[in-house]
């Protein structure tokens, strides 16, 4: 395991911030002679036109993605509680967005979303609402790929807010109905602070993989128009390898203050979890 880790976390870990502190060019890169340039690497990144926007992209991809998959997720696994008929088949189908791969699910939202031939809009026009360039308006590309990845990601909360609810005895909630409390007062009372521990590593593990996502966005809009759907995790991609003459050193930058956010969320995590530990 330790080798496994050193192999394939700490090595790539080491060469992605030696290649944001120093100028690597093609050359230098296969050479290994780039020169040491300490932090400029960030300061050009901070002061590009394109880290603002793609800041502002990530927080709302990110917020949006994570408050929808989580509620979503969590009516869901409340609704599959009980039992009835097919409940496991049902179920199962939920996974469906979850096990196909993420190329599969970005082009068929593609080929859903696409201005003149999707079936999207030709819902829309059956209705008699005007089409929408769900992929080529700077207004509406971001909600886009937002939409698809709420949609992929809901099955992941699904499963794990599901499992929680079975961790929690029945007996509670019959004492609470015994005490008179309705389905809203036993859900907001019982259920929602019963799982509050799951729900805090759901959305921890969410906002992590929220953070990086790529596939979905490039696939979809390789963050256009206009990067009006660019984030970090595109804008390092695109630094670093969507360019004839590529900026290794910003592109290793950006994806570390990618690193560097999470990280940030995941020591708060830990934080809150010892305080409630000590509580």
């Amino acid at each position: 395991m330790v080798v496994y880790l050193l192999a394939f976390y700490v090595y790539p870990l080491y060469r992605n911030v030696d290649l944001s502190l120093r100028n690597y060019t093609v050359r230098s890169f296969v050479q290994g002679d780039a020169p040491f340039t300490g932090l400029a690497n960030y300061g050009k990144a901070v002061r590009d036109a394109t880290f603002g926007p793609a800041l502002w992209h990530t927080v709302v991809f990110t917020v949006v993605s994570l408050a929808f998959q989580f509620t979503i997720g969590l009516a869901l696994a409340v609704f599959f509680t009980r039992n009835f008929r097919l409940s496991a088949t049902l179920r199962a189908l939920f996974l469906v967005p979850w096990l196909l791969p993420l190329i599969v699910s970005s082009s068929t939202w593609s080929w859903m979303l696409n201005s003149e031939s999707g079936v999207v809009n030709a819902v829309l026009a059956a209705v008699g609402i005007d089409p929408v360039n769900w992929l080529t308006s700077p207004d509406w590309s971001l909600w886009s790929v937002t939409i698809a990845n709420i949609w992929i990601g809901i099955p992941f909360n699904l499963v794990v807010l599901y499992s929680g609810l079975q961790a929690i005895p029945s007996h509670i909630y019959e004492a609470a109905a015994l005490d008179g409390a309705s389905a809203w007062q036993r859900f907001w009372r019982v259920t929602f602070p019963l799982l509050r521990p799951v729900s805090a590593i759901t959305l921890l593990l969410g906002l992590v993989y929220t953070l990086k996502v790529f596939d979905i966005i490039w696939i979809m809009t390789k963050g256009g128009p206009s990067d009006a759907s660019t984030t970090l995790a595109t804008w390092s991609y695109r630094l670093g390898f969507g360019n004839m003459l590529p900026s290794f050193g910003p592109g290793a930058a950006v994806g570390n203050l990618l690193i560097v956010i999470a990280l940030v969320f995941g020591l708060v995590y830990i934080r809150v979890q010892r305080r409630q530990g000590a509580a």
